[in-house]
């Protein structure tokens, strides 16, 4: 069957399961007091309960041969402590194993999370966020499942061993027709073993599909809503969940139809060693004890046979869970560091010199591109939309790595300069605020966590006045929501600006800052903008007639190109590019065009 939406994503590999299983060892050496703990919890019972059989033989002997009622009582009250003693040692088994295979899911969780962390944008630009989480979330809960498979097997193979000894005491000959019958069992089992990797991993694929849909459909909530799309959405959301649901039953059909499949070899089993068992008591060949503790051993060898066996076809799962773990974490780093040096950014001198760039799928957007910054200058950058001005914002800012040329801040390779120390000197207002679910403080405070609140309420008044706080219900210590939900896009803006603020920048980038927020807000961040500007090399991507006015220069962009530059005033005289660009989105801002109009 043909399913769609869930290939491989570009950074999936495929790992053999020995590969996986050498990068996973690692995971557990850090919890190896707690692992001897399991070891020796499962050695003792085990021991204990293929002990237990072997009492409850001789003391069927004695009640059959009338013997000493005294003894029998003791080793009633044996058995008793012993399936006591056995439960607390289980007890403690599984504390320990639930807490190492814990651990060790949080550990996946953690390096999951850092190496997305330390992709650049492109990265987001390319992969599903919904599916990456999927990753981070739902596989590390498959090992994690799996991870108790893996220390069940292990008790299970204990057990195996202490529970055979015995029965080849008691009878040699019916443990050789029983070691006769268990490769079939491995054989079985192992049969299944890549379509259950094959399954799994599809199952998996399609579960971060749902997750990635329904995160997406949530974003985009308020859309359908004004179009009256829901019934659509829940059209779509049906037919991934439909296929989502038809992966994953192909997969728990294929791994539960393993287990009758033993049941019936069992069954041959443990036919033929009742016939041949029961015809060798007849002969006198073997007592009823110790044909009794011979199938019950036999019992208790069963299902730990059975869970070793299946344990590589169904260990697939958490196999197929690492193989996508390990794919998100071993995902190629495109940021390129040459070195690591953390050098305080002095002058702000911004040198760009035949840079080359183009995003992931071959789109250009500089070639051979070059300009200076002087230090303390302020430009603003203008162009029709494509024309590469906000690229250009993100490529200083380190979110994308260009692919040929050079940038230097202050004489300085930034690819020579320590990634995080570089952008603590380097302010980024992007075009729409992102606001955490967290106070208001906090979110100021996001960049400096040491800062105090008068630290908070000063930049406030510095990005425009802090009055509209107190109209929030609890002010400052006020809870934003998701995304800020409870802000308007202008104090949205506020508090973007104020965060920017509180770190005091060498060099700031604004790419459209002011664009979607309202006049009122608008002259509020104008003032507190002019007075940053002072003294500090400020990159402004302007689609505000103010804007253009105040800056030291205009650069005129048109598909990554530098057509025009110069002032206003200047530009204006040349009649050029930037003049058909004024007239058409900043005339109509300007006093003149408001003056003009009321003449008509």
């Amino acid at each position: 069957m043909v399913w769609f939406g869930l290939e491989a994503e570009e950074y999936d590999r495929k790992y053999a399961d020995k590969v996986l299983i050498n990068r996973i060892i690692p995971y557990f050496k850090p919890y190896r007091k707690e692992m001897l703990y399991v070891i020796i919890t499962l050695t003792l019972s085990s021991v204990l309960n293929s002990m237990i059989p072997i009492l409850i033989s001789n003391l069927i002997d004695r009640i059959n041969n009338s013997e000493n009622f005294l003894v029998q009582i003791i080793l009633i009250i044996i058995i008793f402590l012993f399936n006591i003693i056995s439960w607390v040692l289980n007890w403690i088994q599984q504390r320990n194993s639930a807490t190492v295979v814990a651990n060790i899911a949080y550990d996946l969780q953690k390096n999951a999370s850092d190496a997305v962390l330390k992709q650049n944008l492109a990265f987001f630009d390319r992969n599903a966020v919904g599916k990456v989480v999927s990753r981070v979330n739902s596989d590390t809960k498959s090992f994690k499942d799996m991870g108790g498979l893996f220390m069940q097997s292990v008790s299970s193979f204990l057990v195996v061993i202490i529970v055979f000894i015995p029965m080849l005491i008691i009878s040699p000959f019916l443990t050789l027709i029983l070691a006769l019958m268990i490769p079939f069992i491995f054989l079985t089992a192992l049969s299944f073993r890549k379509s259950a990797r094959k399954k799994t991993l599809l199952g998996q694929r399609s579960t971060a599909q749902v997750n990635n849909f329904t995160r997406e459909t949530m974003m985009g909530i308020q859309i359908a809503k004004v179009f009256r799309q829901e019934q659509k959405l829940y059209d779509q959301f049906n037919k991934i969940n439909r296929q989502s649901y038809k992966v994953n039953l192909e997969r728990g059909i294929l791994l539960n139809i393993l287990f009758p499949i033993l049941m019936l070899i069992q069954s041959v089993t443990v036919a033929l060693l009742i016939y041949v068992g029961g015809g060798r008591v007849i002969s006198g060949f073997l007592s009823v004890g110790d044909f009794y503790l011979f199938l019950q051993n036999l019992w208790l060898l069963f299902f730990p046979l059975f869970s070793v066996a299946s344990f590589w076809p169904q260990f697939q799962s958490g196999l197929s869970a690492l193989e996508r773990i390990f794919s998100l974490i071993d995902a190629p780093k495109t940021i390129i560091q040459n070195d690591d040096r953390k050098i305080e950014i002095r002058k702000g001198l911004i040198e760009i010199e035949d840079l080359d760039f183009q995003y992931y799928d071959n789109t250009k957007v500089y070639e051979k591109f070059s300009l200076k910054i002087d230090s303390g200058e302020s430009i603003a950058i203008v162009g029709h939309t494509g024309a590469g001005k906000s690229t250009l914002a993100k490529i200083l800012g380190r979110f994308y790595e260009f692919q040929n040329g050079s940038i230097r801040i202050d004489g300085l390779n930034i690819r020579d300069l320590n990634l995080d120390h570089y952008r603590s000197q380097i302010a980024f207002v992007p075009q729409t605020p992102f606001i955490w679910a967290d106070t208001l403080e906090n979110n100021i405070k996001y960049g400096r966590p040491s800062a105090t609140r008068e630290d908070v309420i000063n930049v406030l008044e510095s990005a425009g006045g802090a009055d509209w706080v107190d109209d929030l219900p609890d002010g400052i210590q006020t809870n934003v929501k998701e995304k800020g939900k409870i802000l308007s896009m202008g104090q949205k803006q506020l508090v973007a600006f104020a965060r920017i603020l509180l770190e005091d920048p060498r060099i700031l980038i604004l790419d459209e800052a002011t664009a979607s927020v309202d006049p009122f807000t608008e002259i509020r961040i104008q003032d507190a903008l002019e007075k940053t500007l002072k003294n500090r090399t400020s990159i402004i991507i302007a689609h505000r007639l103010w804007t253009v006015r105040r800056v030291d220069r205009i650069i005129v962009l048109d598909h990554g190109r530098i057509v025009e530059q110069g002032n206003h005033h200047q530009l204006l005289k040349q009649k050029g590019y930037y003049a058909r660009l004024y007239n058409k989105y900043f005339r109509h801002q300007s006093f003149e065009y408001v003056q003009s109009l009321k003449d008509v």
